[in-house]
Formats: C-alpha cells, sequence, structure tokens
C-alpha cells in the first residue's frame, strides 16, 4: 500500500497544481448580465448588449456638495477641466458653453447636409425671405445671442434648426454658468467613459481618476458623489469579492470550531478540509475552463459548496473508525468503503442529477453555478474516497463530545418517528399558503439580482432625476439589414414621431438619423444648393428692402457651394466629429452586417407614454418595435425564473427516478424522497410566511436543500432488524450543524442572491435531517453495515 499511496497522493496534489494554475490565468468578472439569458430574442439581446457595452453601461453620472454655489460651481469647471483633459472619457459634460464650442463649429461647418429644411424650396425668393425672417425673429429671444453672430453666415437659420433637434425637453438648472440640481445643493457633471462597460478593470481607473482629480476640491470640504451603471458594477465586484472571503472565513472558522469539537485533533481538523478545499478548487477551475471566465457570485456560491463536501470528511472520519478493539489496526478505510461508501455515492449521484439540470441552462451565470457544484461535489467525494484513506486509514479517534452527540440524536428517534404525522400536516399547511399566495409568491423584477444596496440605488435615482435622464423607459428600435437601412428606417420613423409630438403624445424622442442622415437624404439636401450665380441672385432679391440688404453675404454663398461639392457624412467620420460620442450611443451593429437604430422617447411630463398609440402611428415603418426597457427586461427575468422551475422539476424527477432504479423499489424511493419533498414544502411555506418574494437563486437553494438532505435520507432507510449506530448519528448531526451554520452564515450576506440560498438551505437542511429521522424504519440495522 505504501507505493499505491504514495501514487494517489501525488496524483491528488498534481491535480491541485493544475487548478491552481487554471484560477492563477482566469479573468474574474462580476457583470450581472450573466445572470440574463445567453440566447434571448432579437429585443432581449439587444437590451442585453446596452447592459453590457452600451451607453448606459459607460455613463457617469457627478455630484458635488458642500459650499457655496460658486465654490460648487468652480469645483465642477475645475473637475471637468481635468477630465477631458486625462483622455479617458468621450465627453465630460457640466453645462459650460465653451465645451460644446467645437461641436458647433462642426454643427455649422456641415449644416446643410444636417438640417431638415434643406429643400429646393429653401433657397428660392420666397423661401429664403422666410427664413431670413424667422432669423431675424429669433434677435429679440433668448436665443438671439447664438443666432446674431451667425447671421452673415447663416442667414437661413441650419444652425438653429439643428441645435433645436438637440435640446433635451429638460435640463438640468443652470447656475454660476454650470449645471446644478433642482432638488439639493449640488453641481452635476454628466461623463462618457472611453472604457467598455464590461471593463471592470477599466471602470475603476476612471473612477480612481475622479476621486484624484478632485481630491483638491476634497480638502476645500466640498463633498463627492459617484453613481452610474460603471460605478454600481464595480462597487458590486468588490462587494462580491468582499463577501466571498468573509463567507469563505467565517464559514471555516465555524466549520472548524465544530470539527474541533468533533475530533479533538488538529490532524483530523486538517484532513477534514481537504475536500472542502479540493472541491472549491475543482470548481473553479472547471468554470474557468468551460466559460473563459469566473463570475464573482460563483466565488460567493463556492463558499456554499463547503457545507456539503465537508459532510464527506465527516462520514469518513467517523464511520471509517473501528468498532471494537478486536479490529485491526488500517482496515477501518476498507470497512467504510464497503459499508458506508455506496450510501455516500447514492447520495452524491442524486445531489450531480439535481444540479446537472442548471449545468445546461440557458443562463451562463446559472449554468456556472451548476458547473461549479457538479465539479466541485465529484471532486470532494473523489477526495474523500481516495485521499484521506491513504492519510487516515482509521478514521479520526472520538473526542469527549462526539458520542454524546449520537446518543442524543438516538434518544430523540422514538419522539421524532412518533410526531411523523405532524410533518406531513405542516406540508400540506405550506402547500395551501403557496397556492392561496395568488402571485407574491415571486419577486418578478430583474432588480431581484442586483446587489446594489438600496441608499446606492437612492443616490443614482436623485443623480438621474437631477440630470434629466430618468425618463428613459422606452426606446424605439428600428432594424435594418444594413447601416443605410437603419437609417432611412429612422428618418420614416421621425416623422411619425414628429406627429406624435405634435398630437401630444410625446414630449420629444432622439434619433441617429439626426446625427448623420441615411445617405439619399443627404444626397437630396446637397442637390437642392442652387449653383452660385442662381443662390446669389435669389438672395439679392430675397433681402432687398430688408434688415439685411447691405449686410456682408460673401460667407454664406461661398459656405453653400462648399458644401454643394463636398463629400457625404459617413459613419466614421461622424464617429471621428465632436458629436462622435452621442452618435454611437444611438446606433448599434451586429457581426452579420445588420444594424439597429435606437431612438429613446421622451413621455410628457408626468404622463406614462402610451406606447399602443405610438405603436400605431409607426406600424408601417418596416423594422420598427417600441420596447418598455424596465417591462421588457422584467419579462426576460420572469422567463428566466420559469426556466429554472421547470429545471428544478426536472431535476427531482431526475432524482426520484434515480432512487428507484438504485434501490429497486419504488418504496425505498418514495420513503427517501418524501423528506426531501416535505423539507422542500416547508421551506416555501415558511419563507412565505416571512413575507420573503422568492427568486431564482432561491431555487438553487432548494436544489441544495435537496443534495445535502438526500444524504441524511439515505442513512436512515435501512433495512428494519437492529438499532441505528451512534457513530453514523453522530456524523449525521455533526454533518447538518456544519451545513445549518455554513449556510446561516451566508443568510447574513448583503449580497440579496447569496442571502437567499442562505435562508433557503439553513432551515431546509435542518428540517431534512429531522424529517428524515421522523419517517426512518422504526428498528433497523447499523446504517453503516448495510450495504447499498
Amino acid at each position: 500500500m505504501p507505493a499505491r499511496r504514495s501514487g494517489v497522493l501525488a496524483a491528488w496534489l498534481a491535480f491541485l497544481l493544475a487548478c491552481g494554475l487554471v484560477i492563477s490565468r482566469a479573468p474574474f468578472v462580476a457583470d450581472m448580465s450573466a445572470f440574463l439569458p445567453a440566447s434571448p430574442d432579437p429585443a432581449q439581446q439587444l437590451l442585453i448588449e446596452q447592459i453590457q457595452q452600451g451607453a448606459p453601461s459607460r455613463t457617469l453620472l457627478v455630484g458635488i456638495t458642500g459650499g457655496d454655489a460658486a465654490q460648487r460651481a468652480e469645483a465642477s469647471r475645475a473637475l471637468a477641466g481635468e477630465l477631458r483633459a486625462s483622455g479617458l472619457f468621450e465627453q465630460v459634460q457640466n453645462g459650460e458653453r465653451d465645451a460644446w464650442r467645437e461641436a458647433g463649429e462642426w454643427i455649422v461647418e456641415h449644416r446643410y447636409l444636417l438640417s431638415p429644411a434643406v429643400t429646393p424650396e429653401r433657397f428660392t425668393v420666397q423661401g429664403l425671405r422666410d427664413a431670413i425672417e424667422d432669423s431675424l425673429s429669433l434677435l429679440g429671444t433668448p436665443a438671439g445671442a447664438a443666432v446674431k453672430p451667425l447671421l452673415g453666415r447663416d442667414p437661413t437659420g441650419e444652425t438653429q434648426r439643428i441645435a433645436e433637434s438637440m435640446i433635451p425637453t429638460e435640463a438640468p438648472r443652470m447656475e454660476q454658468g454650470v449645471w446644478v440640481s433642482r432638488q439639493a445643493p449640488r453641481a452635476l457633471l454628466l461623463a462618457s467613459t472611453k472604457a467598455a462597460g464590461s471593463d471592470l478593470d477599466g471602470q475603476a481607473r476612471v473612477l480612481q481618476r475622479i476621486r484624484e482629480a478632485f481630491a483638491p476640491s476634497a480638502r476645500a470640504g466640498l463633498g463627492l458623489q459617484l453613481s452610474g451603471a460603471p460605478v454600481i458594477a464595480v462597487g458590486s465586484r468588490e462587494r462580491i469579492q468582499h463577501e466571498a472571503a468573509w463567507l469563505a472565513g467565517s464559514g471555516a472558522l465555524v466549520m472548524g470550531s465544530l470539527l474541533w469539537l468533533a475530533f479533538g485533533s488538529l490532524r483530523a481538523l486538517a484532513v477534514a478540509a481537504l475536500p472542502v478545499a479540493t472541491g472549491v478548487l475543482a470548481g473553479i477551475a472547471a468554470v474557468a475552463l468551460g466559460f473563459g471566465h469566473v463570475h464573482g457570485m460563483t466565488l460567493g456560491f463556492g463558499s456554499t459548496l463547503m457545507g456539503e463536501a465537508v459532510d464527506y470528511a465527516i462520514y469518513y472520519l467517523i464511520q471509517a473508525q473501528p468498532t471494537s478493539a478486536s479490529d485491526p489496526p488500517g482496515n477501518g478505510w476498507k470497512r467504510w468503503l464497503r459499508e458506508s461508501w455506496p450510501t455516500v455515492r447514492l447520495g452524491l449521484l442524486t445531489s450531480l442529477t439535481g444540479f446537472v439540470v442548471l449545468a445546461f441552462s440557458g443562463f451562463p451565470g446559472l449554468a456556472q453555478l451548476g458547473v461549479f457544484s457538479i465539479s466541485g461535489l465529484v471532486a470532494a467525494a473523489a477526495a474523500a474516497r481516495w485521499v484521506l484513506p491513504r492519510l487516515m486509514p482509521d478514521g479520526a479517534p472520538p473526542s469527549r463530545w462526539r458520542r454524546p452527540l449520537g446518543r442524543g440524536l438516538a434518544r430523540a428517534l422514538p419522539w421524532l418517528q412518533r410526531s411523523r404525522w405532524l410533518w406531513p400536516a405542516l406540508a400540506l399547511l405550506a402547500l395551501g399558503m403557496v397556492a392561496n399566495s395568488h402571485g407574491r409568491l415571486w419577486q418578478g423584477e430583474l432588480s431581484a439580482l442586483s446587489p446594489v444596496a438600496p441608499a446606492e440605488l437612492q443616490l443614482d435615482e436623485q443623480l438621474q432625476a437631477d440630470l434629466s435622464t430618468a425618463d428613459g423607459g422606452s426606446l424605439l428600435i428600428v432594424r435594418g439589414a444594413d447601416l443605410e437601412t437603419a437609417l432611412r428606417g429612422a428618418e420614416a420613423a421621425g416623422r411619425r414621431l414628429d406627429q406624435a409630438v405634435a398630437e401630444g403624445l410625446l414630449a420629444s424622442f432622439d434619433s441617429p438619423a439626426r446625427l448623420l442622415p441615411s445617405q439619399a437624404t443627404q444626397a437630396a439636401r446637397r442637390a437642392s444648393l442652387p449653383q452660385p450665380p442662381v443662390l446669389q441672385a435669389s438672395l439679392r432679391e430675397a433681402v432687398h428692402g430688408g434688415a439685411l440688404e447691405g449686410t456682408a453675404m460673401d460667407r454664406f454663398l461661398a459656405e453653400a457651394e462648399q458644401a454643394r461639392q463636398a463629400p457625404l457624412l459617413t459613419r466614421e467620420t461622424m464617429l471621428a466629429s465632436p458629436l462622435g460620442p452621442l452618435l454611437s450611443t444611438l446606433l448599434a451593429g451586429r457581426s452579420d452586417g445588420s444594424w439597429t437604430a435606437l431612438l429613446p422617447l421622451h413621455p410628457l411630463a408626468g404622463r406614462p407614454l402610451d406606447t399602443a398609440a405610438v405603436g400605431r402611428l409607426l406600424a408601417d415603418v418596416p423594422g420598427a418595435q417600441v420596447l418598455e426597457i424596465k417591462p421588457e427586461l422584467d419579462r426576460l427575468y420572469a422567463g428566466y425564473l420559469d426556466a429554472a422551475r421547470w429545471q428544478a422539476a426536472l431535476g427531482a424527477l431526475a432524482v426520484l427516478l434515480l432512487l428507484a432504479a438504485w434501490r429497486r423499489s419504488l418504496l425505498r424511493a418514495w420513503r427517501v424522497a418524501l423528506p426531501l419533498a416535505l423539507s422542500v414544502l416547508l421551506c416555501l411555506g415558511g419563507l412565505h410566511a416571512a413575507g420573503v418574494q422568492l427568486g431564482v437563486l432561491h431555487w438553487v437553494g432548494l436544489m441544495l436543500v435537496v443534495a445535502v438532505g438526500s444524504n441524511y435520507a439515505l442513512f436512515f432507510d435501512a433495512p428494519v432488524s437492529g438499532a441505528y449506530d451512534e457513530d453514523t448519528l453522530a456524523s449525521l448531526l455533526l454533518a447538518n450543524a456544519t451545513a445549518v451554520l455554513s449556510f446561516g452564515l451566508i443568510a447574513l450576506s448583503e449580497i440579496p442572491v447569496l442571502a437567499a440560498i442562505g435562508q433557503v438551505v439553513a432551515p431546509g437542511a435542518l428540517l431534512a435531517l429531522a424529517i428524515s429521522a421522523a419517517f426512518a424504519p422504526r428498528a433497523a440495522t447499523p446504517a453503516r453495515t448495510t450495504p447499498v
């Protein structure tokens, strides 16, 4: 055996080293969109892409508090200047007009291709006269300061028409030359990062740069508020990493304390930790190899694996010890393999049967949890089966606390068995509560997956309201086989939306076609510009007798001719322009060459958007579809929840079929499955009574209840002819205590999705042990001597 022992340990160590190497090279992410479907419908796919890579994923909301208005304004200008100079941002806005000077000049230079008013009629004598009168009428308005310097260059007011189409219906209030909140003493900035939304390391560097740039103002007593998707994503990653480390550390401490009480030996304690470490490393490595990255939530879930993986060590270390003084030393592991390992193996198979459904889930995040669980449990059980016998062939000697645990459970068994009628009655009550929940049982919103603290969400809502970015609840998408088709569709949709604005259905909308008209529209506008002699003659007659007669118009004539000869704008030239960041937020390309134009719809203040009425106006626009973003995402999550319920049901059916096939008896399979079913029902009823709405991770927790509880039910399922062995009972009680306490810690997590698992498994594991004992045969041979 020494040579075989060395070979097994060498192979195990090599496996751990390989896992460590894979993990060291694996990227870790915390993007919650991993818990969205991998194969959604086209509309949902577009929303997911926007969450992952679109403008919202790169938008930062910044607030400056403290001091007086002048100090906040000065800090806003200083911060905006530093951020623009950093090269990390596509754009930084704080209301300063100078920041738009470059963009404004670019619009003036390309006004004849961008202005929707450019038609052949525009440059007739009457058309020029009407346009010039419109421009002159603006001189006495707040827009006059912008119009007057351009009269000789742009008398028809094309620049003003373009600017009007880009002005939002609601904008932040201006004070001291910068944006400020209408609700609180706060200066405001809006920034868009160059780093992709999924590049959390890049976003973390951006946030650090903002804090460094604000440091002088902070020393002066001003405060910095940051929100937006990058802040939430980076904060979520940090929170998940902190929680995973805290749960792993505290869980190890709790389990270590229990194992110390059980074994009273540092050596036994160290050996018991080996299956846990093996399982966690194997699980993370398998996920990294299968998915190319590891989600932070999977790491947090790794702490849940300890609650079951340690069971295998407990069963071996207790059940492999000699049963009498006559037992030859070094043979305890052989007896354990013969008598107890088949039961442990069947418990492992029932666990894997439930989790294999998760591994084939259409949701990458859920599939990661399935792969992690399967590979982790297999590795942990394999370590208990092959490694532990080489290290402690006769298990661990009992401490003074262990045998009393077994005797205590043995004395409780008769009472539990007499109360077996109580559990079905309670389960029926729980089933009635669930059946009469009237839809209140399930959490149907995507926010159920969010690890963001309520205070952070509140700040985000406040800053969005201050910056007037909170009304993006509806989106018109127009699909096209290519970019030109999508832009033409956006133009057609824009004409219908202009009608909706005129009818009072809509406040305003944004469109990529305003920034980049289709090639056909640009060509038509360029062709509308007359030859220089014709334009000069028409202009001379149009200004005759008017306020601009005698005003030099040479620049107007020269730029009109330049525009008539200039090339059309393309997406590439637009992206290189000052307006490129705006255009990139309104167009989404696909790998197949198709494009989608995004037209955010802004409802009237205080009125929800009538999407049905708007949809009717757009009925004849090919490829157009109105999306209500939050309901669409919630519908996506509801589909996710339905899929998880079906997967859980299939997993439960598979477990029942496995038990029936292995036990060769439907009655024995039912006897094992009944305590698990009752435990699940009681968990559902208890959570509903506590006012907890269930989500996807609660289903994962219920599957863990089945996985953990199946071990208890199998050990209690023994032929009738004797009494249960106290060591076996002690191992079950100790395994249950570690599961309940470790999952109880997880229930205290600040991350809702992890807390959901703990809230289910901690009471579920305790119920599974109690109900399995209650339905155990009233007399049986020692469980560990019963072959399976």
